[in-house]
């Protein structure tokens, strides 16, 4: 993972150069800053955007979780396909309970519905 001011989305596929672009359904996952600094309190350890490996953090909010909820972000709307489920390996590497800590609160998985840029400071909207 590595962090970046702006990427392509593309409808239908994903984030240009991401792992799964091209894919089917998993065209980008979003998580909350807001989810993760509550999943930090339980843990009681730091939790680095990154760490997550999750495609985009946002500041604040709730992200939606629901099957075909839409999102925006700056000119990109995005649908939900499923929440985000973390990884057991979230464990070793942020540390012991973090998959447990991240349950409910690592993002959803969503598909890009149309092109654009979506770069850091865009506005979103949770719909």
């Amino acid at each position: 993972m590595r962090a970046v001011e702006s990427v392509k989305a593309e409808a239908g596929r994903g984030l240009v150069g991401d792992r799964y672009h091209g894919s089917r359904h998993r065209h980008v996952t979003v998580q909350s800053r807001t989810a993760l600094d509550a999943a930090e309190r339980e843990l009681g350890a730091a939790i680095a955007d990154g760490s997550t490996r999750r495609n985009i953090t946002i500041s604040h909010g709730d992200v939606p979780a629901a099957p075909s909820a839409r999102l925006r972000i700056g000119a990109v709307e995005l649908e939900v396909v499923r929440i985000a489920a973390p990884c057991k390996l979230l464990d070793d590497t942020i540390g012991p309970g973090a998959r447990l800590a991240l349950r409910r609160r690592a993002g959803s998985v969503c598909r890009v519905l149309g092109s654009g840029p979506i770069a850091v400071g865009d506005l979103v909207d949770l719909g």
